[in-house]
């Protein structure tokens, strides 16, 4: 587990339980042991497992936890995905913070999928975007690859996206082209994308040396199949953006694009319903 996700529970957990869980210290009895499972009340792509047994354990490190369905697995109503037993307190005290985690996850997760599943069939790929939550981009990152997507880049650092807000001499591609060359040389690693909303432009960066992606920015579908078309062969990979939803993401995929990104498989993910239930002694 890294060190922002492992920051990230902790703080999760000292901002709900502050000073003390007043509910199970005063209603709950010290020694009183339980065991539960968590389970789906919903149809979905489970994620975020391994993040609530974590809390689970790191409220409590002599809680029993067994997750009994890995993350990027199909769930239905009553699905099982993780047993917990230990002293009750301890369980009450991880509940939300843990459901927090998996149900949030899991909604991102499962509206990856939904759009994947959309464009089955073409060669298209599904992207997330930088619209992530603050502090929890890694974990929404790893959801979209949960549900079947593809990361687009991590942040600021590790590809150069060249944008119409950049500073960038208009229609000078010998000043565009030292500039990628000059990141090619001192940044290696590092991959280069220009964005298009024009024909022209998507031709005239076709003449660029060291371009790994053109971004077709809000294109039409008939500019979509344009793009595609003066490419040749299949670098630079093309990626679509700009006004993608359910109703639009098959026709766009089947324009012939390597990827399409989408902002709403993080930033507008409904959570999937989880919730843990304590069981009897005899289940």
């Amino acid at each position: 587990m890294d060190l922002t996700t492992s920051a990230l529970i902790d703080l999760a957990l000292a901002e709900d339980i502050g000073t003390g869980d007043v509910t199970s210290e005063y209603f709950v009895p010290e020694d009183r042991m339980a065991h539960g499972v968590i389970i789906a009340k919903d149809i979905g792509i489970v994620a975020g497992v391994e993040i609530a047994a974590e809390v689970f354990r790191r409220v409590d490190p002599e809680t029993s936890v067994e997750i009994l369905l890995e993350s990027g697995k199909a769930i239905s109503h009553r699905t099982k995905v993780l047993k917990v037993k230990g002293k009750a307190r301890s369980l009450l005290t991880a509940e939300r913070v843990a459901l927090n985690f998996l149900q949030r996850l899991s909604g991102v997760a499962t509206k990856t999928r939904q759009f994947v599943a959309l464009t089955e069939g073409t060669s298209a790929r599904i992207l997330d975007t930088r619209k992530t939550t603050p502090g929890w981009r890694s974990l929404e990152k790893g959801a979209v690859l949960a549900g079947g997507g593809k990361n687009h880049r991590m942040g600021l650092y590790d590809r150069a996206m060249v944008k119409d807000n950049h500073i960038v001499a208009e229609g000078d591609l010998a000043a565009m082209q030292d500039a990628i060359s000059r990141l090619r040389s001192e940044k290696p690693g590092v991959e280069v994308e220009l964005e298009a909303d024009r024909l022209d432009q998507v031709e005239a960066f076709l003449t660029l040396e060291g371009v790994d992606y053109i971004l077709l920015d809000n294109m039409s579908l008939d500019e979509l199949r344009a793009a595609v078309a003066l490419r040749k062969g299949d670098h630079p990979e093309l990626e679509a953006s700009g006004g993608v939803n359910f109703e639009a993401v098959a026709e766009i995929a089947k324009t012939g694009v390597d990827y399409i990104s989408v902002g709403a498989v993080t930033h507008s993910a409904v959570a999937l319903d989880l919730s843990l239930e304590f069981l009897n002694d005899d289940e």
